[in-house]
């Protein structure tokens, strides 16, 4: 008999960016750090890329990398945030699943991913489809490779998910024991029931599918994984290797695989030094013999399935009633005293209507421009991907198949991004913790925001009133909050951003840093300066200047007005608005030079409440990030 051990771990972060900007903003609570995705990488990602090994006497001997040689699945939007903020970390993972397919016979132990983390079983056919695709095509895009094997968030499933997937040509997945309905021997008549999840996860079984297609299972040891996620086998790399190598039988006469899954961030997120410890088991298993290390795809060429087994649908790992956490108060949680989740429900019920809504609207607005929409939304992860002029102007042109204007680009591109934010809003861990006040529930919602925002300019369908209506009913238990129809306006639409911000936020930061005739970039925005002045008089400074504002997602752009009074070093008074006509600019530009002729700071601070009425602004009301930096180079 074959002993063979798969360690697979489940890297996974929501999507943090801010959804009209596309970066992460600062996050106090993830504090030294600027955000949660730089504090976990600092803590867990990259330790495992260099774990350190240590002899008897605690002297450092070998760095190693764990990835190399475990089972692993990263997220998209993860990875996607990783080659941007953390580029020499991402490209470790890459060659990491390059080093352990030379070691595990040409197959690789990087898995796809569901793309942005649903709950599978709560999402539309449609979306699903969208989701193994998306994920399917980034998977392919990093790892220059078509996935063996995909991980369902949560674990998450159901009959419809399996069948996605095995038309895609994936291989396998992994579940808890307690999702198996039952199996047999292939060939065999009678079906034997699992109880309480109770079915040898040392054999790989195959799910015969209604369709006529199958698909590859594994279950992991459920107590060796809760050992590791909750227990205490990461303290002492010799006792999880033991561990794991007594969970093979003894009297087995067929080659067994003893695999385990966790999220990935336990090894030194969760488990300080848990990377130490997964380095430490996996070199005691290799120096000692107690088995063969392997991955799922290895283990499958060398083993088919001689079981077979039915799935119980609607089942996860982190939920014994199956995937009510995700949708009602099931009594899943993190254990704050007196507190309910009764707000998961509403908090289902409103991202549900609108993802039907925006369902709707993309529908009926993009088939004025697009051959068949939905075809047009799968394949625009090759955008997401690559967002140059070319690659996006071969995709505009090969699924419009005619000429298009400038403006009818911007419409589409925006109708495509409502649905990119239609499937970020569904993500599991909105519902996961234990208030809607949480930063992840906040998220969603800023999503959702950002998609019935783009929904409003491009149909004048405004949803927003009846969404809020259903989050009303989702109450939070943080009383100041009261519920989530308030959460939305204090910490959603707050955050929101629009062209004239942008311009706002380059308006002032300019009078700080300087103007300059190049283009400059804000985020995803790109700046052209188009007519720029500044005057001192005193201890002040004045700025007049207009400039056009495009965004570099959607290709929609203004132009923008403003001037800006700035007296010492924090006392900002900002006048931003669309410009109309360049006539009226310029005849707004002469008035402020003859106050200015004058010495008049009372006339030029009248003029800018004549020509900017509501739209006037402090220092307070830019981009908090970059405020920060502002306030740092003026201190430098």
């Amino acid at each position: 008999m074959d002993r063979f051990i798969c360690i697979h771990a489940h890297f996974y972060q929501p999507s943090r960016e801010n959804p009209w900007l596309e970066e992460v903003e600062f996050q106090e609570s993830a504090q030294p750090y600027h955000d949660w995705n730089q504090r976990i990488t600092a803590e867990c990602y990259a330790p495992n890329l260099a774990a350190p090994l240590s002899d008897s006497e605690g002297r450092m001997t070998e760095i190693v990398c764990n990835y190399e040689k475990i089972s692993f699945d990263f997220g998209p939007t993860l990875l996607a945030w990783m080659e941007l903020c953390q580029p020499d970390f991402y490209k470790g993972i890459i060659e990491a699943d390059k080093m352990s397919a030379e070691r595990f016979s040409g197959h690789g132990s990087a898995i796809a991913q569901i793309y942005n983390h649903v709950i599978m079983p709560l999402t539309n056919e449609r979306d699903k489809y969208t989701q193994v695709r998306w994920g399917i095509a980034d998977f392919k895009n990093r790892f220059k490779r078509y996935p063996e094997g995909m991980w369902l968030s949560e674990t998450a499933v159901d009959i419809e998910t399996l069948e996605i997937l095995a038309e895609h040509d994936i291989k396998f997945t992994i579940l808890a024991p307690h999702q198996a309905g039952a199996f047999r021997r292939i060939g065999d008549e009678n079906w034997m029931k699992v109880d309480e999840g109770r079915i040898d996860t040392r054999r790989a079984y195959v799910c015969q599918l209604p369709s006529g297609r199958k698909l590859n299972i594994f279950f992991y040891d459920p107590d060796i994984s809760h050992g590791v996620a909750f227990g205490a086998l990461l303290r002492d790399g010799e006792t999880f290797a033991r561990r794991l190598a007594s969970a093979s039988s003894e009297q087995a006469n067929a080659s067994e695989l003893v695999n385990l899954a966790t999220d990935g961030e336990t090894y030194g997120h969760h488990h300080k030094f848990g990377d130490m410890a997964l380095a430490s088991c996996i070199r005691f298993l290799e120096t000692r013999g107690l088995a063969s290390l392997t991955n799922y795809g290895r283990f499958l060429e060398k083993f088919q399935p001689t079981y077979e087994v039915t799935i119980i649908e609607n089942t996860s790992w982190s939920c014994v009633h199956g995937i009510d956490r995700w949708r009602s108060d099931c009594g899943c949680n993190l254990g704050r005293q007196g507190w309910n989740q009764k707000w998961r429900q509403p908090l289902r019920e409103a991202m549900d209507w609108l993802t039907d809504r925006l369902a709707q609207i993309y529908q009926e607005e993009s088939s004025k421009y697009l051959k068949d929409p939905w075809t047009t939304r799968d394949e625009y992860i090759q955008v997401i991907l690559d967002r140059s002029k070319l690659r996006v102007e071969r995709f505009l042109g090969k699924h419009s198949g005619k000429e298009l204007s400038t403006n009818e680009k911007a419409i589409i591109l925006k109708l495509l991004e409502m649905q990119r934010h239609s499937l970020l809003m569904q993500a599991s861990c909105g519902w996961f913790f234990d208030d809607i006040s949480g930063i992840e529930p906040i998220q969603i919602m800023r999503h959702a925001a950002r998609a019935m925002q783009i929904a409003v300019e491009v149909s004048g369908i405004d949803l927003e009133r009846e969404y809020k209506q259903i989050l009303a009913k989702a109450t939070s238990n943080v009383s100041e909050f009261q519920n989530g129809a308030k959460i939305f306006d204090e910490f959603v639409k707050t955050a929101s951003v629009s062209l004239l911000k942008i311009g706002l936020h380059y308006a002032i930061s300019s009078i700080f840093d300087g103007s300059s005739t190049k283009p400059s970039r804000i985020y995803s925005y790109r700046v052209e300066n188009e007519f720029y002045e500044t005057f001192q008089l005193g201890g002040i400074t004045l700025a007049i200047g207009k400039a056009k504002i495009s965004s570099e997602i959607t290709w929609e752009e203004q132009e923008v007005t403003f001037a800006v009074l700035r007296e010492g070093d924090r006392k900002v008074r900002a006048g931003v608005n669309l410009l109309r006509e360049d006539n009226l600019f310029f005849a707004m530009y002469e008035e402020f030079r003859s106050a200015l002729q004058k010495g008049s700071i009372s006339e030029i601070i009248t003029l800018i409440t004549k020509h900017f009425g509501n739209n006037i602004y402090s220092l307070h009301d830019i981009l908090k990030d970059e405020t920060v930096k502002m306030m740092n180079k003026k201190a430098q």
